[in-house]
C-alpha cells in the first residue's frame, strides 16, 4: 500500500486469507481479506451485528477470538461496511493490500491510518 513490500499484520493472532501473517489475496480468496485492520471494541461489536463475530473463539478452526488492539486481514466489504456506520477500525497501510483499493477509496483508509509515513505524500495514487 504505501510502495513497498506488503508488511505483515500479525502473527499473534496469525491472519490473512492463507493464515500467513499477511493480507495476501488472490482469485480464491472472495471477501478480499486485504485491510490490516485494529480491532477496536466498537468494529468488534459493528461486525457481531452484520453476522461476522470476531471476538467469539473457534477453536476448531484455530481461531481464537479477537480482542480490541488485535491487528487482523478484515474483508474490504465488511470494513466498508463499518466505515460508512462510522466504526471502522483504524488501518495499518504499510500491512494493507493495495488490491483493497478496488473496493475501498484511498481517501477513507488514510483517514484511519495509524501509520503515516515520514514522507505522507508517499501516499498519493
Amino acid at each position: 500500500m504505501l510502495g513497498g513490500e506488503l508488511e505483515p499484520c500479525s502473527t499473534d493472532p496469525l491472519t490473512g486469507f492463507f493464515r500467513d501473517g499477511c493480507c495476501n489475496t488472490g482469485p480464491e480468496d472472495l471477501g478480499s481479506h486485504t485491510i490490516c485492520a485494529v480491532a477496536t471494541s466498537e468494529f468488534l461489536a459493528h461486525q457481531r451485528s452484520i453476522g461476522n463475530d470476531l471476538s467469539t473463539p473457534m477453536p476448531q478452526y484455530g481461531f481464537p477470538g479477537l480482542r480490541p488492539g488485535d491487528r487482523w486481514c478484515v474483508t474490504a466489504m465488511n470494513w466498508a461496511r463499518a466505515y460508512n456506520d462510522g466504526v471502522a477500525a483504524p488501518v495499518v497501510l504499510a500491512s494493507t493490500n493495495e488490491a483493497v483499493l478496488k473496493i475501498v477509496p484511498l481517501d477513507a483508509l488514510r483517514k484511519l491510518a495509524v501509520d503515516v509515513p515520514d514522507d505522507p505524500g508517499s501516499l498519493e495514487a
